[in-house]
């Protein structure tokens, strides 16, 4: 789901007598949302004289005034979407204190932490005039501001500005008594936006219906939304798959894609961006032909617009899944599609009967580790998606 609003709209959330409940806003799974972000300003700083016993002519002893709190973005392990940010669309951090007598410096303001899932990326929205923005554009060739991939990454967004002087900066021998002080610097502030790209080692990919969330369910202790309707899974889902000798692979169950998704046709930009860090796509096929479709015009179209998506998605590795073999007619076309596209591996199985499960999993292993990152996949699933691929 996407909340990318204006700060007008910001600003008439305040005024409503309702908003929605926390309940509500914690069901949803927000993966783009736009934020207004203000570093905290510096202090003044302080104009002060040293006043004390047997201390005459003392002189200036104005303190600077303290440094601006920061906004830090900062990946956490423990949050798995931005639906936090929903309610906290003007993220400000305090200002820093002022400067007192006695050189006293003022205290700097803390930092303003906000947690983002791992995978988050992070873009400034263009000014008016500017080019294109990222919010209309989503394959815009604009450069990431950064890109949290690993926990507890750091980045900090807005600087918080530098206190300003006391006058006991200003005192020279032809100024002994200097009232003149400067103020804090501002803070910076901009208008950013804030995507979500699931991290994941392997990524189902197919047309809805055709049993990702089932299989998903088979092979890891994922427990996604299953039923005979299109649009079952509306966000990612992420399983984790255990092999022997302790090692394990993350599998992202990706929402239905349908043709057009490239042009953002349904949920295509939605559904498509997840699928960016993935480093072997499978691509789950309903092989029986239940919803009406031919198992090798699936195959086509979901390469189709992968390709018209990103160019290089469609370099990545990637492996056929050939499910719903209990169904009739499945088999014949098995053969058929073997006989078309007969220099890819095509595994058949069955995730309503558990059927291939176990083979599956091997062959998933095997598949993660020939890609030439297997100590990397297998052991460290925050690994950065290699940007170029072999394919087979």
């Amino acid at each position: 789901m996407e909340f990318v609003r204006p700060f007008q709209d910001i600003v008439r959330w305040s005024q409503l007598s309702w908003v929605p409940p926390m309940c509500m806003v914690a069901m949803m799974f927000v993966d783009r949302i736009k934020v207004v972000a203000k570093a905290g300003d510096g202090g003044r700083g302080c104009v002060s004289f040293r006043r004390e016993k047997f201390v005459p002519r003392g002189g200036p002893d104005g303190g600077d005034g303290g440094k601006g709190g920061d906004i830090i973005l900062r990946a956490d392990e423990h949050t798995d979407n931005l639906a936090s940010l929903f309610y906290e669309p003007l993220i400000k951090a305090k200002k820093g204190a002022h400067g007192m007598g006695k050189q006293m410096h003022g205290r700097g303001a803390p930092p303003k932490i906000v947690k983002v899932p791992a995978g988050t990326v992070v873009w400034e929205e263009s000014k008016p005039g500017e080019q294109q923005s990222v919010i209309n554009n989503q394959q815009s060739a604009m450069e990431p501001l950064a890109d949290l991939v690993r926990p507890n990454d750091e980045y900090i967004l807005c600087d918080g500005g530098k206190g300003g002087k006391g006058n006991v900066h200003y005192k020279s021998s032809r100024n002994r008594a200097p009232r003149q002080y400067s103020e804090g610097e501002e803070g910076e502030e901009g208008t950013f936006v804030l995507e979500l790209r699931t991290i994941a080692d392997a990524g189902l990919v197919g047309y809805p219906n055709a049993g990702k969330s089932t299989l998903l369910r088979r092979i890891s202790a994922a427990h996604p939304k299953v039923a005979p309707y299109l649009f079952t899974t509306l966000h990612p889902m992420i399983g984790v798959v255990d092999f022997p000798d302790y090692r394990r692979a993350t599998v992202a169950d990706i929402p239905g894609l349908v043709e057009g998704a490239h042009d953002n046709l349904g949920l295509g930009h939605a559904f498509l961006r997840h699928i960016t860090r993935c480093q072997l796509l499978l691509f789950v096929l309903d092989m029986a032909g239940s919803e009406g479709r031919n198992p090798i015009d699936d195959l086509q179209h979901l390469r189709r617009e992968i390709n018209l998506y990103d160019a290089r998605l469609s370099q990545r590795p990637w492996r056929v899944i050939a499910n719903k073999m209990d169904l009739p007619d499945a088999e014949e076309n098995l053969g058929a599609f073997q006989k078309r596209f007969a220099d890819r591996i095509v595994l058949p199985i069955s995730a309503k009967e558990s059927d291939g499960i176990e083979e599956l999993k091997r062959e998933l292993e095997r598949w993660l580790s020939e890609e030439g990152s297997g100590k990397t996949v297998l052991t460290d699933s925050y690994a950065r998606t290699p940007e170029k691929s072999v394919l087979e």
